[in-house]
């Protein structure tokens, strides 16, 4: 990789994608209700030799939430299918630029594969510069995969929970602004609105250039954080709808040298049902 971060361009990949240890990954995933079919899409076009990574599939699907991680025996038996093995240099991308891949970069991360980055700016960046597609399905030789959850990189109701009384983490909320005060409406069907009591709002999309969608350099990644109440001196816990846009901020946190984060995995899929968490509505 060009470096320990959790990036690489565009540039990189191209010039590394026939490399026998580099390994390509599909991560799309579109929000519900978004009528898009990420599969369909990988089919029709993705970069060479791409698998793709279904975040719903490979997942925990005895829970009732979207999308939670699952136990390390099945996640090492869906990547092995996917060619996904120890020793493989591993990128991932997405059709939104910056949106779902973060979260397959911090699961792989979460059980254990280091050398996995996300391509900076996706496919929208890679198609503008004309880079080479292909529709082949493709056969990936089924490789083993020695995966270990990391639990301190997860964060669980019960653990937010008792985070509210010490306070001892900072939590940032990816979602929009509106999202956060409680102004707008969630994706998802039956959730109250709002955000979790002492935790700071940070969307994702500040992250962002807005002309080609890759992320900020590191400073102003720093200054963003910063502003939002990072203390690099101090564990964070990212946050967001449902674990998936929380990984940009970790992806984040990372490139900028902050080392002592985890991530709210049912996020506020799982914090905003009905229930007795409590819930903050405006800014604070």
């Amino acid at each position: 990789m060009e470096d320990n971060s959790g990036l690489v361009s565009t540039e990189w990949l191209a010039k590394h994608l026939s490399a026998p240890d580099v390994r390509v990954v599909d991560a799309t995933y579109y929000l519900p209700g978004d009528p898009r079919d990420a599969k369909a899409e990988f089919a029709q076009e993705h970069i060479p030799g791409a698998v793709f990574f279904d975040i719903d599939d490979i997942a925990d699907e005895s829970s009732d939430l979207p999308h939670m991680l699952p136990d390390p025996v099945k996640f090492s038996s869906r990547v092995r299918k996917l060619g996904l093995g120890d020793g493989n240099r591993i990128v991932v991308y997405d059709r939104q630029g910056m949106f779902s891949a973060p979260r397959v970069w911090w699961t792989f991360r979460a059980f254990g594969h280091k050398d996995v980055a996300v391509l900076d700016g996706g496919l929208p960046k890679w198609k503008a510069e004309g880079r080479p597609l292909d529709d082949h399905p493709g056969l990936p030789r089924e490789r083993h995969f020695t995966a270990r959850l990391n639990d301190l990189v997860v964060r669980d109701r019960a653990q937010m929970q008792r985070n509210l009384t010490n306070g001892r983490e900072l939590v940032l909320d990816a979602r929009s602004g509106e999202r956060f005060r409680g102004e707008g409406e969630e994706p998802r069907e039956g959730l109250r609105s709002g955000h979790i009591p002492g935790s700071r709002s940070l969307p994702y999309g500040s992250l962002l250039d807005p002309e080609d969608g890759t992320l900020l350099p590191r400073d102003q990644l720093k200054a963003k954080l910063t502003e939002a109440g990072v203390d690099y001196g101090k564990p964070v816990v990212t946050t967001c709808g449902s674990g998936v846009t929380a990984a940009i901020l970790s992806l984040a946190l990372e490139m900028t040298g902050h080392r002592d984060h985890a991530l709210y995995d049912g996020s506020w899929a799982d914090w905003g049902r009905p229930g007795d968490t409590p819930i903050a509505t405006g800014s604070e």
